[in-house]
This record gives C-alpha cells, structure tokens and sequence, in this order.
C-alpha cells in the first residue's frame, strides 16, 4: 500500500473525488430549469435562484478532469503506439459500452418505451440527448489525439511563449460574451472570418479545451508550491470575480420578468448558460482557484486510502454511469415535498454514493478496467 501511495499524486484524487460529486449534484440541478413540453422550464423564483446559486459554482467540473489529465500525462512519457492503446482500455472502451447501455436499457423512472433502433441510429454520428453527459468523452478523446503533436510543442517552448499562448486563449474565453454584441452590430454572431461557409475563424486554432491542457502543464512546470495565505490571496479573487460573472450572468439571461413559472424553448436554456460554457472567462476563473486551493491538500490518511482514493480510481466509470442511478434517485428524493436546495444536494449525495458501491463491486469483476475504466 505504501508504495502505491507514493506513486500517487494525491492532490488528484481529491480532485477527483470532489469534481465527480460536482458533476453529479450538477445533473441533479438541471431538472429545475431544464424540461417541460418545450425545453426550458422554472416552476418558480425559488427554483430560479437556487440554480443560479448553486450551478455557478459548479461548472469548473470538467475542466478540473481535464486539468488533471494535463498534470499526469502532458508531455507524453511514452511512445504514441503505448499512449493510444492504454486510453483505449480505460477511456474508450468504457465509453463505448456504457454507450449501448444507454441506447439499448430503458432508465428507471423515465417513463416511455425506449427507441432502441433510433438510439442506435443516433449514436453512429452522435451523442444520445438522455446520455448527454458522455459528451465529455467526445471532448477527451479529441484532447487526447492532439497530445502526441502538442508534446513537442510544448516541451520545446520557452515559459515566455507557453504563457503568450495562455493570454490568446484566455482572450478566446471572452468570446462567447462578444459575440451577443456582434449580433446587435452586423446582425450576426459571427465574428472575425466566421460566416456561413465558414466556421473556423482567426481565434478558432487557440479556443477550447486545448487552453486548459496547457494550463495545466504551465501549472505544474512554473508554478511553485505556495503556502495557504498566498495561495488563498491568488485563489479568492479568481473565483469571487469568476463566480461574479458565472451567476451574474446566469441570473441576466434568465426571463424572470415574464414572471413564472417559465416555460420557453429549449434554446432558451441555451442561452442562460452563456457565462456558465466551460471555456468562458467566469468559469475558467473559478476552476484555477478550485485548482490551486485543491493543490495544497496532501493528506492521506484513513479517509484518503478508504474512501477518496478507491472513488478517484473509479471516478470515471461512477460519471458513466450515474445518470442511470440518478434518474429514479431524483424522483425519489422530489417526492418527499423538501425544499428544493435539499433535492439537489440529497438526490447528489445519494446518487454517488449508490454509484460508488456498484463501481466497486464491478471492479472485483475480472477485466472490469473495460467497464470502469
């Protein structure tokens, strides 16, 4: 045991252990502003307000799992070959079964037939909508085909250029925002060399989830381990500001003037989620603050060997498979008339702690690392 833990990074399993339970209680949130018979829909101004609250502090989530990946394995420190053939055993083929899962086994307390031939359909080009959180394996899987060409990059630049990269990027993160300005300008959202034969505009190159790859190493590579005052000095003001923006937001695209409850459609949804995108300023604020104050946890006693590491090796087959478990523990928890901050954050704690059971127990399974990861 020992020698596996010194082999450990155990700042990431916290990591881990914390931003598995955030991307549950986030999926126990969106029921309250996302259903009904058009798409969008908020029973009322409590359920408004406590989205807004809780679901701004959460969307750092996944790009806490992608800054993680970045800090273990960006460079390469294997070949290509040796790199592909272990994501393929603990990313893609998980992700490939869980996909039939979801097209082919009907969800407890979903309610309806499932269209076990039309899920099929959709799941040779796409993403399912009732599976829609494996979108973030689509998006992991894209990082890492690019880790082998990046790996050069970025062991042969300077910090000087890895930080000049960083500042386009973050420039990147506010387009989202000016892009409802371009809109009110030209008619369009369309902007620099963006037009409807062409999508790829100047900024498109240095966007997405790329930024937080390098990030990540730049974190690891010239960021020194800082004491608690000054990490909570930098830590604090990123996610005050970065929280500000997320919420902010969140509550000024929300059509509470129509009064409630809302219903509208789907895009709507869409739209209120603006400051809430993953490589927005706000909430890449947020996540290097989560990042930092997470860093200067080293503890790795009891808890850590008993509960936080076991949940952090299983971490990515527990979000493949929560929302199976999550679907008739919410509507278990919803009928007990609580307050609606308590079904969000009971209906989450339920939920994960079911999923880390049954992960556990497939992992006694032989050859279960094709199942959980």
């Amino acid at each position: 045991m020992e020698n596996m833990l010194n082999s450990r990074v155990v700042f990431l399993d916290w990591l881990r252990f914390i931003a598995c339970f955030m991307v549950i209680l986030v999926h126990c949130i969106e029921p309250f502003y996302l259903g009904g018979p058009e798409g969008t829909y908020i029973a009322s101004w409590g359920d408004a307000f406590w989205v807004t609250v809780l679901d701004s502090a959460l969307r750092s989530a996944v790009p806490l799992f992608v800054l993680a990946s970045s800090y273990l394995l960006f460079p390469l420190k294997t070949d290509t070959v040796t790199f592909f053939k272990r994501r393929m055993v603990r990313v893609l083929v998980p992700f490939l079964i869980w996909s039939l899962l979801y097209a082919c086994v009907p969800m407890i307390g979903s309610g309806g037939e499932i269209d076990v031939v039309g899920n099929l359909k959709t799941l040779s080009v796409n993403l399912m909508m009732h599976s829609g959180h494996l979108w973030f394996v689509y998006m992991l899987l894209g990082v890492y085909l690019l880790m082998p060409l990046l790996s050069p990059w970025i062991e042969k630049v300077s910090q000087k250029e890895e930080r000049a990269f960083l500042i386009f990027w973050s420039f990147t993160t506010l387009i989202p925002l000016i892009r409802p300005i371009a809109q009110s300008v030209t008619g369009a959202p369309d902007l620099w060399g963006e037009c409807p034969w062409n999508e790829f505009g100047t900024f498109y190159y240095v966007s997405g989830f790329i930024g937080y790859l390098v990030l990540g190493h730049y974190i690891r590579k010239y960021v020194a381990e800082l004491s608690w005052k000054k990490t909570l000095a930098y830590a604090l003001p990123f996610w005050i500001v970065g929280y500000a923006v997320t919420a902010g937001g969140f509550w000024y695209l929300t059509p509470i003037e129509d009064g409630f409850p809302i219903s509208a459609p789907y895009q709507t949804a869409v739209d209120m989620e603006t400051t809430w995108r993953f490589c927005t300023i706000g909430v890449v604020w947020q996540t290097l603050a989560y990042f930092l104050v997470v860093r200067k946890i080293n503890a790795s006693g009891r808890v850590y060997e008993r509960l936080v590491l076991p949940v952090s090796k299983l971490s990515y087959g527990i979000y493949l498979m929560h929302m199976f478990v999550l679907v008739p523990v919410f509507a278990w928890v919803k009928s007990w008339g609580v307050a609606t901050p308590m079904v969000m954050l009971v209906s989450a704690a339920f939920t994960y702690v079911i999923c880390m059971v049954i992960a556990r127990l497939i992992a006694f399974i032989p050859k279960s690392r094709y199942i959980v990861g």
